[in-house]
């Protein structure tokens, strides 16, 4: 009878252990049913952090204080490590700047109040084509005021001035928060950019892998430096970082029915740094990935990458691809593929021959649409090659991460693709 009773008691156990299991699974299911796991792909420097950003505009997931001021302070290190990377740049490319002649463009000397360098109806373009209308702070005030150097001083240009603003430059402070842009800086920038000689290395950026970004902060300028500036969603979008280590984001979507109830959707997206010295850390991620986000630099196709001068970006990011396609963890994952940075793609194919990079390209020099269409096909190419084109999808779209209208009307598909992968994959369509 005792055994009897242990046996009835054994049972109800585990009746309720299995119970509890299968509740258990139920809930795991309808949760992987409800978030969406998507994975940030791409080489260096493809956009993949400027794409994130732009969707916690997009999705309302505003930036807190503490984030606002790490990225008003990346503004500042993104101006002077960009000029300090092209002043690095310039022996590799067989240029200089001659500390003798000083700068070539003169600047006026009518600034009594010694204010550093704020220009009053300065127009912003590209390097060396800004119009410095006001005044910058004149340099060196300890310099004698001798006959050789009065001509210069009157023309508000010291004989080293230039030399000097590129040791400012050189040795430019890792600013504390709270802290103001240096004042001094804003001229130095400025003069810099428009030096001739590093508008000549800045024509030929792709050799360097120099920052795209620059152009845009410099076209913020004197803003920039204003008293108490803080950055807009604009300039957030536009700072650059590493990524390093993983990066989770989760994204709140509308409710939708699912198995006949109302219930909350997200989209957890992961970013992990696309330099080769991160790659090792992506297998990390690859558990229960829904969809892959794949970004691509148009752009890359004559650039160098930054972390190894003699790699083509566009050829990297084909490698890193076609690793993703065969591998067995992606059997089934929607692959999704932004060609990004069109803006400065089609900008660049104006003078830069695709053909000097692919030579089997056979397009026009010019043709920005040809040489989208090259692209396009060379990665579904890689798709079609893994041999898994009825086991999943590849979705192509050319994006400027840059624009949040765009990226918000692509991102609409992009979700919608991700949800419905989502779905069929927990079995629910």
């Amino acid at each position: 009878m005792g055994i009897c009773m242990s046996s009835d008691a054994v049972s109800d156990t585990d009746r309720k252990l299995h119970e509890e299991a299968e509740k258990a699974l139920k809930e795991a299911k309808a949760h992987l049913a409800l978030q969406s796991k998507v994975l940030l792909l791409g080489s260096g420097d493809s956009g993949k952090s400027t794409v994130l950003k732009q969707m916690r505009l997009i999705y309302n997931l505003p930036f807190s204080s503490s984030e606002t001021e790490h990225f008003r302070l990346l503004i500042f290190d993104n101006l002077v490590t960009g000029l300090k990377l092209i002043l690095d740049a310039l022996p590799d490319m067989g240029l200089e700047l001659d500390a003798e002649q000083g700068y070539t463009r003169v600047y006026p000397a009518d600034d009594p109040s010694g204010r550093a360098g704020y220009v009053r109806g300065w127009a912003p373009g590209e390097c060396g084509g800004t119009v410095a209308s006001a005044t910058f702070r004149q340099r060196l005030a300890s310099e004698p005021d001798t006959s050789s150097s009065r001509g210069a001083r009157d023309a508000g240009v010291l004989p080293d001035a230039l030399m000097y603003d590129v040791s400012l430059i050189e040795l430019a402070p890792d600013l504390k928060g709270g802290i103001d842009f240096p004042l001094e800086y804003l001229g130095a920038i400025l003069r810099l950019w428009e030096e001739p000689v590093i508008c000549q290395a800045w024509a030929r950026a792709n050799e360097a892998a120099l920052p795209e970004n620059l152009p845009y902060l410099i076209s913020a300028l004197p803003r920039l430096f204003t008293p108490g500036f803080l950055p807009t969603p604009q300039d957030i979008v536009h700072t650059r970082a590493r990524t390093v280590g993983i990066t989770e984001t989760t994204f709140k979507l509308a409710a939708a029915q699912i198995q006949g109830a109302e219930r909350n959707r997200e989209v957890l997206m992961v970013d992990v740094g696309g330099q080769k010295s991160e790659r090792r850390k992506w297998i990390h991620c690859f558990q229960d990935v829904t969809s892959i986000l794949f970004l691509v630099s148009l752009s890359g196709y004559d650039q160098v990458m930054v972390e190894d001068k003699s790699a083509n970006q566009m050829q990297d990011a084909m490698t890193i691809f076609d690793s993703i396609v065969h591998s067995v963890w992606f059997k089934q994952t929607s692959i999704i593929v932004f060609l990004n940075k069109n803006d400065l793609y089609e900008k660049k194919i104006k003078t830069s021959h695709i053909r000097t990079y692919f030579p089997e390209y056979d397009g026009e020099k010019a043709d920005a649409k040809a040489g989208r269409d090259y692209f396009r096909k060379r990665f579904k190419r890689l798709g079609v090659k893994a041999g898994r084109a009825k086991e999943r999808e590849i979705y192509v779209y050319t994006t400027n991460a840059t624009d949040t209208a765009m990226l918000t009307a692509v991102m609409r598909a992009v979700v919608d693709i991700v949800l419905r992968s989502n779905l069929s994959g927990a079995a629910f369509i």
